[in-house]
C-alpha cells in the first residue's frame, strides 16, 4: 500500500528546481516520492519495443556515431580518416528471465558471451573485446563464479575474443551482463535496413524449441556472418523469434514480406515441445534461436547459394521473398492459403 498522501509530497516538484539542483537531478533519497500519487503507465502497458522507441528519441548524438539505436549494434568510428568501424554491443542474463536458478554456472557463462557475438555476427562483424560484468548475491559459492567465467572463457577462445575486463558486484539475483566491441571495414557493417523488394530471404540452421536447452549452448554464427557480408543486404540474428525478428528487417526497410510455410526449417525440439502450438508456431514465435535470419538480392541468390554449400555444413535455407508494402508479413501455408501473421514473438514486459 502507498502511504498517504502528505504536504512533503507536493513540495517535491518545487525542491527539486531549487539553487542546490542547478542539473535539475531528483535529489530525493526515494525517486518515487514525486510519481507515486501520479497516474503513470508502466513498462508493462507500454512494452519493451514502444519504451526503446520513445527512450532513444533523448539520446545525444556525436557526428562520428553512423549507427546508434536501432540495429544488432552501434557502428561508430574512431576517426574521420579510420579504414575500420567499431561495433559495439551490450546484453544482460538474469536470472528468472534468461535462464533458471540451478543452470550449470558454465551455460550460462556460455549464453552471455554468445549473446553480444551473435549481434556482432548479425552485421557482418568481427568480434574482438568483451567486458563481463557479474552481480551475484553475497552468499554465492565463489566456485559458480568461476565455473561461469569458464564457461565465457570457452566460448570466448574459440572465436578468439578478449575478455579484457568487467565487473563484480552484489545483488538480489544472479545476472551476468556482456558488453562486446567488434570491427567491421568501413560503411561494409550489414543493417537490418538494407532489404529491397525481390530479395530472397534466408535463416540458417533450424528453428524453434530452445526452451528445451538449444538456448544455453546454441553457437553464435560468428564465420557464417563474416562471410556473409558480401552476400546479404540485411541482416538480424533470431532472438525474440522469427516472426518479430523479421519484422525490425521489414520495419528499417519499409518493406513487406512472403513466407513459405513448408520452406521453414522447424527443429526437432520444436516437434517435440508438448502444448498447444503447432510446431510451425514455435518456429516463428520461440526465439533464442540465435540463427542468422538474412535477406540476398534475387540477381545472387542462384550464386550465393552455391557458394554458401561449398562453405558451410550448415544447412541455409530461403524461406520468402520481400514484397513492396507496408511492413507486414505475409504466410503462404501447406494447403496454398495465404494469411497475415503479427509479430509475435518475446517481448519483456509483455502484456
Amino acid at each position: 500500500m502507498w502511504p498517504r498522501k502528505s504536504n512533503k509530497n507536493f513540495a517535491c516538484a518545487q525542491l527539486l528546481s531549487n539553487a542546490g539542483n542547478p542539473c535539475g537531478l531528483n535529489i530525493f533519497e526515494n525517486s518515487l516520492d514525486c510519481a507515486r500519487f501520479a497516474t503513470v503507465k508502466s513498462m508493462k502497458d507500454i512494452g519493451e519495443l514502444e519504451a526503446i522507441r520513445q527512450l532513444t528519441r533523448q539520446l545525444p548524438h556525436r557526428s562520428d556515431v553512423r549507427i546508434g539505436a536501432g540495429d544488432d549494434c552501434a557502428v561508430v568510428r574512431a576517426g574521420p580518416n579510420c579504414v575500420r568501424e567499431i561495433l559495439l554491443k551490450s546484453d544482460p542474463v538474469i536470472e528468472g528471465t534468461h535462464f533458471r536458478h540451478g543452470t550449470r554456472p558454465e551455460l550460462i557463462g556460455h549464453k552471455a558471451i554468445g549473446r553480444v557475438l551473435s549481434d556482432i555476427a548479425a552485421m557482418g562483424g568481427e568480434p574482438r573485446w568483451v567486458l563481463f560484468n557479474i552481480v551475484a548475491p553475497p552468499k554465492t559459492p565463489f566456485q559458480l563464479i568461476r565455473r561461469l567465467y569458464s564457461g565465457a572463457g570457452r566460448l570466448a577462445r574459440r572465436h578468439k575474443v578478449a575478455i579484457v575486463g568487467g565487473d563484480l558486484s552484489s545483488g538480489k539475483c544472479l545476472e551476468v551482463h556482456a558488453f562486446a566491441a567488434g570491427i567491421a571495414p568501413r560503411g561494409e557493417a550489414v543493417l537490418r535496413s538494407g532489404a529491397r523488394p525481390g530479395d530472397i530471404i534466408y535463416v540458417t540452421g533450424s528453428l524453434g524449441g530452445s526452451i528445451r536447452g538449444r538456448h544455453l549452448v546454441f553457437e553464435p554464427r560468428v564465420n557464417e556472418g563474416l562471410w556473409l557480408r558480401k552476400w546479404a543486404s540485411s541482416m538480424i540474428d533470431i532472438s525474440d523469434g522469427l516472426a518479430s525478428d523479421l519484422t525490425h528487417i521489414l520495419e528499417a526497410g519499409r518493406v513487406g514480406a512472403l513466407l513459405d510455410a513448408r520452406a521453414i526449417p522447424v527443429s526437432a525440439a520444436a516437434r517435440a515441445m508438448k502444448d498447444r502450438k503447432s510446431p510451425l508456431d514455435h518456429a516463428l514465435q520461440d526465439g533464442e534461436d540465435f540463427e542468422l535470419l538474412f535477406t540476398v538480392p534475387m540477381s545472387k541468390a542462384v550464386q550465393f547459394e552455391k557458394a554458401w554449400k561449398r562453405k558451410f555444413k550448415l544447412a541455409c535455407c530461403g524461406i520468402g521473398l520481400i514484397t513492396k508494402g507496408r511492413p507486414s508479413i505475409r504466410i503462404r501455408l501447406s494447403c496454398g492459403c495465404v494469411e497475415t501473421i503479427g509479430r509475435k514473438g518475446y517481448e519483456h514486459f509483455h502484456k
